[in-house]
C-alpha cells in the first residue's frame, strides 16, 4: 500500500518571506503534500492576526494544489500525528538554525518516533531575509516588497 508522502511546514509566518516561499516549493518535489501549519504560540506576541497570515499564505500557494494551509495549537508532533504526516520540512539559513533545529528535531523524533524532519537550505539570496527583520522594517515605515512574495502586499506601518 502506497502512503501519501506528507510534510508540515511548521512556523509563525508572521509574514511569511520569499525565504519561506522557497523552501516550500523547492521541496515539493519530495512529497505529495505540504500542509504549511501556523503554530498558535501563546508565549510569542503575534504582529500580524491569524487569519491574515492564514490568508497571505494561501494567496502564494493559489495556484499549487499540493500546498495547504492550516493553523494549530498542540504539540507539533500530535498536529503530525493527526495529519498523518511523516516529515517536518525546515528552512536552515545558517549554521545557528542547524543547531536550533536540529535539537527541536530530536526531541520530536524521540516523541514521534516515525517523525524525520527534511531540513531546505535557503538560497543565498535568502539567506538574510526573516520574519522578524520584515516586521522591523515595516515598524519603521519601511517597504518589505522584495523580501516577501510578489502575490500578497503590506503596507508600511506609519
Amino acid at each position: 500500500m502506497n502512503s501519501k508522502h506528507i510534510a508540515i511546514f511548521p512556523g509563525s509566518f508572521d509574514p511569511i518571506t520569499k525565504g519561506h516561499e522557497s523552501v516550500v516549493l523547492r521541496a515539493l518535489p519530495l512529497f505529495d503534500e505540504i500542509i504549511i501549519a501556523i503554530g498558535e504560540n501563546t508565549a510569542k506576541k503575534e504582529f500580524f492576526p491569524l487569519q491574515q497570515r492564514l490568508e497571505w499564505i494561501e494567496k502564494t500557494f493559489e495556484n499549487n494544489p499540493k500546498v495547504k494551509v492550516e493553523s494549530f495549537s498542540s504539540l507539533l508532533v500530535d498536529f503530525c500525528k493527526e495529519k498523518n504526516a511523516k516529515y517536518v520540512l525546515r528552512g536552515l539559513r545558517n549554521s545557528i538554525d542547524f543547531q536550533y533545529e536540529r535539537n527541536i528535531a530530536l526531541i520530536n523524533q524521540e516523541l514521534y518516533h516515525d517523525l524525520e524532519t527534511i531540513f531546505i537550505l535557503t538560497k543565498p539570496e535568502d539567506t538574510a531575509i526573516s520574519s522578524s527583520f520584515v516586521r522591523e522594517i515595516l515598524s519603521f515605515g519601511g517597504d518589505v516588497t522584495k523580501f516577501i512574495p510578489s502575490k500578497i502586499e503590506i503596507k508600511p506601518i506609519k
